[in-house]
């Protein structure tokens, strides 16, 4: 037995749904993670940061109680300390602002890309539905070309009230 070419087409349809339903849902899953993973790995190096801080600290108060010349050592090393803490701070704030932040808006864009399918997938049940209606009816009335014509002309007209919607 032939397939029809609306057979087909759903078909097609189908696939190339289940393909993008998969390609959103993978987005979602993975990006997600990553999202996560690299907000907690800012966070670890900013405490990371923090306890660095309060080694500097540590290391000054020590410094404060010793020999002129072990003083000047200890600060020289706790200076030198603080300012690699810089540039961990500099590191947190670079990946807070160029990797976290870009993921978290992912998360927005993959959520409106998921109801762009949902719409797009009830308009195309809904032509299905049409489509099959519209069989019925030639299968029914092959001969009055009237009521196939009025169908047909109907189906059209939501068609395109229906891509007017999705604008």
């Amino acid at each position: 037995m032939e397939s029809s070419p609306r057979r087909e087409t759903l078909g097609r349809w189908n696939a190339q749904t289940k393909q993008l339903q998969t390609a959103v849902s993978n987005v979602e899953k993975h990006f997600g993670e990553l999202c996560q993973i690299f907000a907690a790995y800012v966070r670890k190096t900013a405490r990371l940061r923090d306890k660095a801080d309060l080694l500097v600290n540590e290391i000054n108060a020590y410094a404060a109680t010793e020999t002129p010349h072990l003083k000047l050592g200890l600060m020289n090393f706790a200076d030198e300390f603080a300012k690699l803490q810089d540039y961990r701070q500099a590191e947190v704030e670079r990946l807070e602002a160029k990797v976290v932040e870009p993921l978290k808006t992912y998360g927005t864009i993959v959520k409106m890309k998921r109801d762009d399918l949902k719409a797009t997938l009830t308009a195309r049940n809904r032509e299905a539905k049409q489509l099959t209606q519209l069989e019925r009816t030639r299968q029914r009335n092959p001969s009055d070309r009237h009521v196939i014509n009025f169908e047909e002309f109907s189906m059209k007209r939501r068609n395109i009230r229906n891509l007017y919607s999705l604008c």
